[in-house]
């Protein structure tokens, strides 16, 4: 006679980004909601537009400062865009999470994601 044995399969380990690729991408989703809502703004100043954005929607209190909100979030997303790539040069990131790219790999990426099964490659 066998002992009863628990038969649920372990977790699999869960592959995460490291801190830098989450942070600088978590950046980009505040700083576009900023760039979005000032650029609603922007957009309800123009006088020929005949749809207005509700202002608790928008970002800045007036068109200068809309465009001043606007302008100094265009300057994060290019500064964070930057330290991203230089560090994901410097590390390798680069090469091993978007290159080399293969038809088939392409292929499968796109057949995994219309069926909701993409899985991320395994964290460095």
């Amino acid at each position: 006679m066998t002992p009863a044995t628990d038969a649920t399969p372990p977790e699999p380990a869960r592959a995460t980004h490291r801190a830098i690729v989450r942070a600088t991408h978590w950046l980009n989703a505040v700083t576009t909601v900023c760039m979005i809502g000032s650029g609603w703004r922007i957009y309800n100043a123009a006088p020929f537009f005949p749809f207005v954005f509700p202002s608790s929607l928008t970002l800045g209190d007036w068109l200068g400062g809309a465009l001043a909100i606007h302008f100094a979030a265009m300057w994060v997303l290019a500064i964070n865009f930057a330290t991203y790539l230089a560090w994901s040069l410097a590390s390798g990131h680069i090469g091993r999470a978007f290159l080399p790219v293969s038809l088939a790999g392409l292929r499968a990426d796109i057949v995994q994601a219309l069926t909701y099964s993409l899985k991320h490659a395994p964290g460095p």
